[in-house]
C-alpha cells in the first residue's frame, strides 16, 4: 500500500466545535498567548495557566470527530495512512485513526515537571498540588511557544518516505507544516484543503477550495481512483 502521510492543524477540528483558541486580534480567550502558553506564563502564574488548560480539556470532552475524521480513518483499508497533526485533541484516535503523531502535545496527557518523558493519561482538570511520583508539579502536555518540538525529527521521517501527502485545515503559510512539505521526495503528489486557498494549483498540487467535512470525501474518492 502506498504511504499516505497526512497533515492536520486547527481547521479539522473547528468543525467539531474545537475552539481555535486565537481570535482576529491575536488573543486567546482574552489572553496573550504568552500567558498561557509559554514558559514564562507557567513561571509567572501556574494556576491561570492551569485553568486556561482544564477549560480546552472539558471543552474536548463535549465534541466529537466529524466526518473528515471519520474519512481519513477509513483511507487506512486502503492506503498506509500516518497522521501528523498541529492539533492537541485526541479526535484523529477516536474516530479510528490507528497511527497518529501529535506534533504540539496532547490535551488528554499530562506529564512530571522534573522528567518530561513521565507522562500520565489525563482527563479531569488539573490543579495545583497535582504531582507526579517523584513530588514535582504536573504541567500541560503541551509544546509551548519557544519550547523545542520534539517530534519534529520523526514528522520530517515519515514526510520524506510519503507516496502522497495530504494537507487539510492548516495554511502552507504556517511552520511546521510548511517546513515539513519541503521535505517531501521531488514531484510527490500533494492535495490541499482549505475553504480559503492562498496558493496556486500546479502539477504536483491539486487544491480542494473547501472545508475539511466535505473536502476530504472528494480526496479519498479520487486517492482512491488514482492510486488503487
Amino acid at each position: 500500500m502506498k504511504n499516505l502521510v497526512v497533515l492536520t492543524g486547527a481547521g479539522i477540528s473547528a468543525e467539531s466545535g474545537i475552539k481555535t483558541f486565537r481570535d482576529e486580534d491575536g488573543l486567546w480567550e482574552g489572553h496573550d498567548v504568552m500567558q498561557v502558553a509559554s514558559p514564562m506564563g507557567w513561571k509567572k502564574n501556574k494556576e491561570l495557566v492551569l485553568d486556561f488548560y482544564n477549560k480546552r480539556r472539558r471543552q474536548l470532552l463535549s465534541v466529537q470527530p466529524n466526518e473528515a475524521h471519520l474519512v481519513l480513518a477509513e483511507l487506512e483499508k486502503d492506503f498506509n495512512v500516518e497522521i501528523i497533526t498541529q492539533n492537541i485533541d485526541d479526535l484523529h484516535e477516536r474516530a479510528g485513526s490507528s497511527n497518529v503523531l501529535h506534533l504540539h502535545g496532547e490535551l488528554l496527557k499530562v506529564r512530571s515537571t522534573f522528567d518530561e518523558d513521565l507522562l500520565l493519561d489525563w482527563k479531569g482538570d488539573l490543579n495545583i498540588g497535582d504531582f507526579c511520583e517523584h513530588n514535582f508539579q504536573l504541567r500541560p502536555h503541551v509544546v509551548w511557544f519557544g519550547e523545542a518540538v520534539p517530534m519534529m525529527e520523526k514528522a520530517i521521517q515519515k514526510v520524506s518516505h510519503a507516496d502522497i501527502i495530504a494537507i487539510i485545515g492548516t495554511s502552507m503559510q504556517v511552520y511546521p507544516a510548511a517546513g515539513l512539505v519541503d521535505f517531501a521526495q521531488p514531484k510527490t503528489p500533494v492535495y490541499f484543503i482549505d475553504p480559503k486557498p492562498s496558493i496556486q494549483e500546479n502539477n504536483h498540487l491539486t487544491i480542494f477550495a473547501e472545508k475539511a467535512v466535505t473536502g476530504v470525501p472528494k480526496l479519498a474518492k479520487e486517492l482512491r481512483e488514482k492510486f488503487n
